[in-house]
C-alpha cells in the first residue's frame, strides 16, 4: 500500500502555505491524523475514512493535504537529492509525520511506525548537521508537526494524589508511544537549539499558545517525558527572551492551581528544576517581581502535604533568592514559620532541614527580625515528643554557621533554648535525645557559663512558681468538690465561679 501510496504523490512544485499558525489550532489533538486499526482518523473535519475502501489517491490526500505536498517523496534520504531540494524533502518528511498512530495495540501498523521512526530520525539527522538557514515554511510546519504529535489530552490520574512525604513511592507509567515521542522531543530540542533557527521567525510559531500547551504536558506520569519537557523548557526560556514574562507567570498559574485547587501534579519537580536554574540567572538587585515570585509563589509551596515529593528542587530555589539578595532572609523564615506543620512530624523534620541551609545563608544583621519567634519555635521542637524531630532540631548545633549566630545573640537566644534542654533532661523518654541534649547544654555552658547559670535559675524559679499555681488550683478543685458535697446546688441558685488561668496559657496569650 505505501509503494502505491508514493508512487501516487503528484509532482508538482512545492507552495507553502505561508498562513499557518499554531494559534488557530483548537485545543487537544485538533488538525491531527491518527491511525487506529485499519481507519485514517482526520480529527480536524471529523470524517473516518475507510483505507479498505478508498483509493490510494483519496489516502494519500487523507494523509498530506493537497496544499503542502512537496515534490520530494518523504522517504527519500537527503544525501540522495540536491541542496536545492532538501527543505523541500525536509518538510515533506515532516507532514508524514503528521500521521499519529495508535499504540496501545502494539501489533497494529507496525511496519508504518516503523516507517515514521525511520524518518523521524532522518529529521533529527537533517537538523543536527545544520546545513543552511530554516526558511519560515519549514518552521511553520515543524512546529505543526511538533504540535499534532505531542499536544494531547492525558487519561484520568492512575496514581493516588493523597499521598505526603510519609507515603510510598509511587510507581512510574510510562507511555507506549515513547519510541516516537522520544524522537519528536528530540527534534523539537534540536531545532530550538540550532543556531539556524532565526528567533524573530521562531517566536510567531513557538509563541503563548504553544508554551502554554506545552506546560500542560508536565502533568505526564511518564518521567522520561518530563523529563524532555524540562530541557526544552529551558532551552525555550533561553533562546526566546520574549516570551519569558509569560512562561514566568504560566508556571506561577501552575503552582497556584496546585496549592490552591488540585493538591496533585506530576511535574512540580521538574518545573522547580528549571525555575532553579532560571532563578540563578536573574540580575542584581532583583526587581519586584522577582520577589514577589518568592513570596506569592514558592513559600506557599511549603503548604501541601506531598512537599517531600519536591522539597530538596524548592529549597534550591529558595535560598538562590537569599544569596542574590541577604535581605530576603528574615521574609523567608518568617515564610516558613506561617506554614509550619502542626500534625506532621515528616515535614516538621523537612522544615528544620530547610531551616538549616537558609540560616547558612543568613547573617546576623538579617535574623534580629525574626529570631524569637524563629527560637522559640525551635525550642518546641525540642521537646517534642517524636524523637527524629527533636534529634532534628537539636542537630542544628552541629552547624559552624547556626553556632556563630547563636554566640553573637547569646543573650536573646539562650533564655529562649535553654529552657527546652532542661525539660528534656527531666523527662523526654528517648535516650539519643538526652544524650544530644547533654551535649548542646555543655556547649552552651563553654560559650556562657554565667548566662547559662541565669537562665537555669531564672527556669528554676519559673518550674517553682508554676508547681505553685497548680498546687493552689488543685486546692481550689478540693474545696469546690467538698462544698458541693455538702451543699448540693439546687435550682435558681447562683455560683460565683473565678477562672483560674495557667500560667503557660497565661504566658502563650500575652
Amino acid at each position: 500500500m505505501w509503494k502505491q501510496f508514493l508512487s501516487k504523490l503528484p509532482h508538482k512544485s512545492f507552495q507553502s502555505d505561508s498562513s499557518l499558525d499554531l494559534t488557530h489550532l483548537p485545543p487537544g489533538n485538533n488538525g491531527t491524523g491518527s491511525v487506529n486499526g485499519n481507519s485514517i482518523h482526520r480529527t480536524s473535519s471529523d470524517n473516518v475514512v475507510s483505507s479498505r475502501s478508498t483509493t490510494v489517491k483519496r489516502t494519500a490526500s487523507a494523509i498530506f493535504p493537497s496544499s503542502v505536498v512537496t515534490s520530494a517523496e518523504p522517504l527519500l534520504l537527503f544525501k540522495d537529492v540536491p541542496n536545492a531540494e532538501k527543505q523541500n524533502l525536509f518538510i515533506s518528511k515532516l507532514n508524514f509525520c503528521c500521521l499519529v498512530f495508535d499504540f496501545s495495540d502494539p501489533n497494529k501498523n507496525s511496519a508504518e511506525k516503523d516507517m515514521k521512526r525511520q524518518v523521524l530520525l532522518d529529521l533529527i539527522g537533517y537538523v543536527d548537521a545544520g546545513t543552511s538557514r530554516f526558511t519560515e515554511p519549514v518552521i511553520s510546519a515543524s512546529c505543526k508537526m511538533i504540535a499534532i504529535n505531542l499536544f494531547r489530552a492525558f487519561p484520568p490520574n492512575t496514581q493516588s494524589g493523597n499521598g505526603g512525604g510519609e507515603a510510598e513511592e509511587e510507581v512510574p507509567v510510562f507511555d507506549p508511544a515513547w519510541t516516537h515521542l522520544q524522537l519528536v522531543y528530540d527534534l523539537l530540542q534540536k531545532f530550538i537549539e540550532s543556531s539556524y533557527l532565526d528567533g524573530k521567525i521562531g517566536k510567531k510559531y513557538i509563541d503563548n499558545s504553544f508554551i502554554m500547551r506545552l506546560l500542560d504536558l508536565f502533568d505526564s506520569e511518564d518521567p522520561r517525558e518530563r523529563d524532555c519537557l524540562k530541557t526544552v523548557l529551558h532551552r525555550i526560556y533561553g533562546k526566546f527572551m520574549v516570551h519569558r514574562p509569560f512562561i514566568r507567570k504560566a508556571v506561577s498559574n501552575i503552582f497556584y492551581r496546585f496549592v490552591f485547587e488540585t493538591d496533585r501534579h506530576n511535574g512540580i519537580v521538574e518545573i522547580l528544576e528549571v525555575f532553579g536554574s532560571v532563578i540563578s540567572g536573574f540580575a542584581q538587585p532583583l526587581k519586584e517581581e522577582h520577589k514577589l515570585l518568592l513570596s506569592r509563589v514558592l513559600m506557599p509551596l511549603h503548604k501541601p502535604k506531598t512537599l517531600g515529593v519536591y522539597q530538596q528542587q524548592l529549597t534550591y530555589c529558595v535560598t538562590q533568592f537569599i544569596e542574590k539578595e541577604p535581605k530576603l532572609a528574615s521574609s523567608v523564615i518568617k515564610g516558613l514559620l506561617r506554614y509550619w506543620p502542626v500534625t506532621s512530624s515528616q515535614k516538621e523534620v523537612m522544615f528544620l532541614s530547610e531551616l538549616e541551609e537558609i540560616l547558612e545563608a543568613t547573617n546576623t544583621a538579617e535574623l534580629q527580625g525574626c529570631m524569637i519567634p524563629l527560637f522559640r519555635r525551635i525550642g518546641f521542637c525540642i521537646n517534642s515528643s517524636h524523637f527524629q524531630v527533636a534529634e532534628r532540631a537539636l542537630f542544628l548545633w552541629n552547624n559552624n554557621h547556626v553556632i556563630n549566630l547563636m554566640a553573637q545573640n547569646r543573650q536573646a537566644i539562650m533564655p529562649l533554648v535553654l529552657p527546652a534542654l532542661e525539660r528534656n533532661l527531666q523527662s523526654h523518654w528517648n535516650q539519643a535525645v538526652l544524650n544530644l541534649t547533654q551535649y548542646v547544654k555543655k556547649m552552651f555552658s563553654e560559650m556562657d557559663e554565667d548566662l547559662v547559670l541565669a537562665c537555669k535559675k531564672k527556669f528554676e524559679e519559673k518550674e517553682k512558681k508554676q508547681k505553685t499555681m497548680e498546687e493552689k488550683r488543685r486546692l481550689i478543685w478540693e474545696h469546690m468538690e467538698t462544698s458541693a458535697a455538702f451543699h448540693p446546688v439546687t435550682r435558681n441558685t447562683r455560683v460565683l465561679v473565678v477562672p483560674v488561668i495557667a500560667p503557660p496559657i497565661a504566658a502563650a496569650l500575652t
